[in-house]
């Protein structure tokens, strides 16, 4: 038994048909986590969907009800990438719950996962890159709706930048005499919104504009474990020197994996797995609670892809025994 919930359900399974994001993924990793003995079934909780209150903490009333009602014009069903259904919001709504109940077992137990969720790409009016609900954002804002938490920190680690989540909660920006003398951050003015952002991702890829978070490393093409788990320790140094959270919410893409067909780092599965290692061993030296998503994997094989979601479970289970 795992000193920690997951948080996962079969209805997870997002009905988009044939498409490079696997939708089966979600299925694979609960039912290898359990094949292999990591996790039993007393260790996953079933989430139910978050409200529409709760979903309009972060997104539009106009919004929301085009997604109620299936009244998307065609170009914003364009934007999603993914076809329209009811079903979908569904699952959208399923994944935002997931998230909220991931958050409140974190505060509890310092470390929560999500087999899901991570859709980052998801902006206040409108969806994006796969994502129509910003989970992670309504996780946050419900959190602080409940008085449970005051200040949070995002810790993006997919291979795209997390443009939906910087845009959501613009505000909180970098101090530039803390951060690394390197033009791979992005520097600007100190305020606060409550909420602190940092993404790690790979600068010549989707989304072609990105909008500053309060901090942003802007990786090169091709880099690999070593130079990627130093900008990461960068990263959560400067952002914890100047915020302090009450609870990360970690987005652990899979996507900066080399075989990943939508990225183009070059990570390898056991770099990923250190990635993970090191989030964790921070919040825990910190003390600070860790709420985990999954968000991206593309991968060739989609065998690797659990590989690494599950090694995310792994190394939690390590640093949090």
């Amino acid at each position: 038994m795992l000193p920690f919930k997951l948080i996962y359900s079969e209805d997870y399974y997002l009905p988009i048909g044939a498409h490079v994001f696997p939708a089966e993924k979600y299925r694979r990793i609960h039912d290898r986590l359990i094949e292999t003995n990591v996790a039993a079934v007393s260790d996953f909780l079933k989430p139910q969907r978050a409200s529409d209150e709760d979903i309009l903490l972060v997104h539009t009333q106009e919004y929301v009800r085009k997604l109620k009602t299936g009244t998307l014009s065609p170009r914003e069903e364009m934007q999603l990438e993914v076809p329209f259904s009811p079903e979908l919001v569904r699952a959208f709504w399923l994944a935002a719950g997931g998230s909220i109940l991931a958050a409140q077992c974190a505060l509890k137990d310092k470390i929560a996962i999500n087999i899901g969720g991570g859709f980052h790409h998801a902006f206040p009016d409108h969806g994006e890159g796969f994502c129509m609900i910003n989970d992670v954002a309504v996780a946050i804002r419900a959190m602080q709706r409940d008085k449970k938490i005051d200040r949070a920190m995002t810790v993006d680690c997919d291979v795209h930048q997390g443009n939906g989540t910087a845009a959501i909660f613009a505000g909180a920006k970098a101090n530039a005499d803390v951060l690394p003398s390197n033009p791979i951050v992005q520097r600007s003015l100190q305020s606060s919104t409550g909420v602190f952002t940092i993404s790690l991702h790979q600068q010549n890829n989707y989304p072609s504009y990105k909008p500053p978070s309060s901090i942003d490393m802007d990786l090169p093409d091709g880099i690999g474990d070593n130079a990627y788990l130093s900008w990461l320790d960068n990263a959560l140094s400067s952002g914890l020197r100047q915020f302090s959270p009450d609870l990360i919410c970690y987005i652990a893409g899979a996507d900066p994996y080399k075989e990943d067909q939508l990225g183009g780092l070059a990570l390898t599965i056991e770099g990923l797995k250190k990635r993970d290692e090191l989030v964790f061993r921070v919040a825990r030296a910190k003390n600070i609670p860790v709420m985990v998503t999954y968000a991206g994997g593309y991968a060739r094989h989609v065998e690797d892809t659990v590989t690494i979601h599950c090694n995310t479970v792994l190394a939690a289970g390590k640093l949090f025994a």
